[in-house]
């Protein structure tokens, strides 16, 4: 199969990878109004076509949460990556080191914070889940710190779990039903990776956690640990403890956005999970100038959910992003072909943002600005 956008990347991971773990990534909770919506709304952005204009040159590298970036892209947080593609983790890190792009590495990752560290030997950033158990997120802080991270990503909009029916109607486990043991059959390549390989666990967890020592006692954790009540109050402690730059994850309010840049937040991502959280929310793409027009000058916003190509980021750019977070892109691409494909996912959307920039009239990243947009 030639590989040219990333919708051929999704065809192939759909064919790849058991339905369970398909389903996992491609899905949004309820209706999946939200999760269709963030895709559907960076399309109703136009693109203002110049000529004239010496295009001979063009860079698209730019600066995100005061890092260089060769692309204004980072690979977002996703947990179970190492069960998409085994090592997967580790492949998306090693990808996005020889690029020159940040990944950041969940809390919910098969290959720990540690064993990350150790296989790139270069700095990445950590997302934190703030769960009820403060002793292991202060511990897990702390590995973070330990391991060399450069950026604590903290996420504010898991305080509640949204119900994603697909992983309902699937027995979503790490142990499967006979049904899904039958879809597994159909899988061999996918299978035979997993017999082979390394012993899958969740290792910034198992070992760590209370009560967590293996994989049956870590569902029931995570299911127990979800925590209503953080507030602003356990952001100002986790600020404390972590003592450098944090990035708030899951802003998709002005009101929000306005009490972050008081408390000294100097990135946000604005992002309503991909859409697998508050069904009925707004787009992110839809909220990010309205964020922008409130906190732009004081902190730098990253757009996350619904972003497929080198035009989405582009669109991003101009509404007020620095750059972007690359989710389900990032599914596919490894779930498809491992870390060449996450290799040629970022090639293909450096060629489609390159494209766009020059037939748009823009040389540089830098230079994108809200008059190259329109809505339709």
């Amino acid at each position: 199969m030639t590989i040219t956008c990333t919708e051929d990347f999704r065809q192939l991971y759909k064919a790849r990878v058991p339905k369970m773990f398909y389903d996992y990534a491609e899905s949004g909770s309820y209706s999946e109004s939200t999760f269709r919506r963030n895709e559907s709304d960076f399309a109703r952005l136009n693109i203002r076509q110049r000529v004239g204009v010496d295009i001979s040159e063009i860079d698209t590298s730019a600066r995100m949460a005061g890092e260089a970036a060769a692309l204004p892209v980072a690979f977002a947080p996703v947990g179970m990556l190492g069960i998409q593609n085994i090592g997967g983790e580790i492949k998306v890190a090693k990808a996005a080191q020889q690029f020159g792009v940040p990944f950041i590495l969940s809390t919910m990752s098969i290959a720990s914070v540690e064993e990350v560290a150790e296989a790139t030997g270069a700095p990445f950033w950590f997302q934190l889940y703030v769960v009820k158990d403060r002793e292991f997120v202060h511990d897990l802080i702390h590995r973070a710190k330990a391991a060399g991270c450069s950026q604590l990503v903290v996420t504010m909009d898991l305080a509640m779990l949204g119900q994603r029916h697909k992983d309902v109607k699937n027995g979503l486990s790490i142990k499967p039903g006979l049904k899904n043991l039958i879809n597994i059959a159909t899988k061999p390549r996918w299978a035979y990776d997993m017999v082979t390989g390394p012993k899958l666990s969740f290792g910034n967890v198992v070992g760590h956690a209370k009560g967590v020592d293996d994989l049956a006692s870590l569902l029931t954790w995570a299911a127990e640990m979800v925590d209503p009540a953080l507030d602003w109050d356990d952001v100002a402690w986790i600020c404390k403890e972590w003592g450098g730059p944090v990035i708030l994850k899951g802003v998709m309010d002005v009101e929000d956005a306005r009490i972050a840049a008081d408390m000294g937040i100097e990135t946000i991502v604005v992002s309503n999970h991909g859409g697998r959280q508050l069904d009925g929310a707004g787009s992110s793409i839809s909220w990010l100038p309205q964020i922008a027009d409130a906190v732009g000058d004081r902190v730098e916003l990253i757009l996350d959910s619904g972003v497929r190509t080198g035009m989405d980021i582009f669109r991003a750019r101009a509404l007020g992003a620095s750059g972007v977070l690359l989710g389900r892109a990032m599914v596919y691409a490894l779930g498809a072909m491992g870390q060449p494909g996450i290799e040629k996912l970022l090639t293909l959307l450096e060629k489609e943002l390159r494209t766009t920039m020059g037939l748009a009239g823009k040389t540089r990243a830098g230079d994108i600005g809200r008059s190259d947009v329109y809505r339709a």
